[in-house]
């Protein structure tokens, strides 16, 4: 069930934030992050240092895989994207959003909140003035394409200059034109002409679903050519950690094919040999000693 729908059932478990919009407070903020190892933004959003962000983007889809169903975590992969700029690799931390088809006496009520308040009812931008350089925007628009694009070409150019990332959204862009010659990496579901509309912003930086992955506020965003991943932050140096190991396998294990001297199974997945199998330990050992 979306998270808007459990807030009508326990409205104390998220507090309203933005007049019309709800939130994690900073306190559960904290404690739905807990395992966060990392500092944090003023709001409580999980901080991954930026050296660590480099890391992640020598990554692959597989290297990722490789770590964080062992931890638990099955549910944080989403293919099937249509992928501007597909060579160029998507990494940040998440600032979360959550719409939902527009329903009028809940939507009249955000807009008398915002009213109030002095506030625009901009929906979209809302969230979009928030982010900050190193964010990705990870949009929950319920797979909409015709009114479900959350920018054009005007606020697309606003969000790369400002980020230097790129948008992940379970919905559309527009002004395919006009983005496509933006060096940003997006990962959206279609395109269409249309403006957004019919819907409601129900969340900012609140857990959301894309497609079969659960995000999480300060998850670290990696999208790469097949699809996009969403790692936690305590998950993510065990991660590059262990990508390190998988690149120095891979780089002994090719230099090798190449003598021409081996069978396959000779080498991979691991040395038969005993002699083979020591000289791989020391060769991994010391270049993992170059990186430290």
């Amino acid at each position: 069930m979306k998270l808007f729908a459990n807030l009508l059932v326990v409205p104390l478990l998220l507090l309203p934030a933005h007049a019309q919009v709800f939130t994690f407070a900073h306190d559960q903020m904290l404690k739905y992050t807990s395992h966060n190892p990392f500092d944090r933004f003023e709001d409580g959003r999980p901080n991954v240092p930026d050296a660590i962000l480099e890391r992640v983007k020598g990554l692959s889809a597989e290297e990722v895989w490789a770590v964080l169903p062992g931890g638990g975590f099955r549910n944080q992969y989403e293919g099937n994207w249509r992928i501007l700029h597909p060579n160029r690799k998507l990494v940040g931390r998440a600032v979360t959003a959550q719409f939902m088809p527009e329903r009028p006496d809940i939507a009249d009520v955000m807009a008398a909140d915002a009213q109030a308040k002095g506030l625009r009812d901009n929906r979209n931008q809302r969230v979009i003035d928030l982010l900050k350089p190193g964010d990705v925007l990870v949009v929950d628009l319920f797979g909409k394409i015709e009114g479900g694009t959350i920018v054009g070409d005007n606020l697309a150019t606003y969000i790369y200059a400002t980020t230097g990332t790129g948008l992940v959204v379970d919905g559309a862009i527009r002004d395919l034109e006009g983005i496509q010659p933006i060096d940003m990496s997006v990962y959206c579901r279609g395109v269409h002409p249309t403006p957004i509309g019919n819907v409601m912003l129900t969340g900012i930086n609140v857990p959301i679903r894309i497609g079969d992955a659960t995000v999480m506020p300060g998850d670290v965003v990696f999208g790469d050519s097949e699809g996009v991943y969403f790692i936690p932050p305590q998950m993510v140096k065990q991660v590059v950690d262990k990508a390190d190991e998988t690149h120095i396998h891979d780089e002994w294990t090719q230099m090798k094919f190449k003598t021409g001297k081996y069978k396959s199974t000779d080498i991979y997945p691991s040395p038969r040999d005993p002699a083979l199998k020591k000289e791989y330990e020391e060769y991994l050992k010391q270049k993992l000693g170059q990186r430290q």
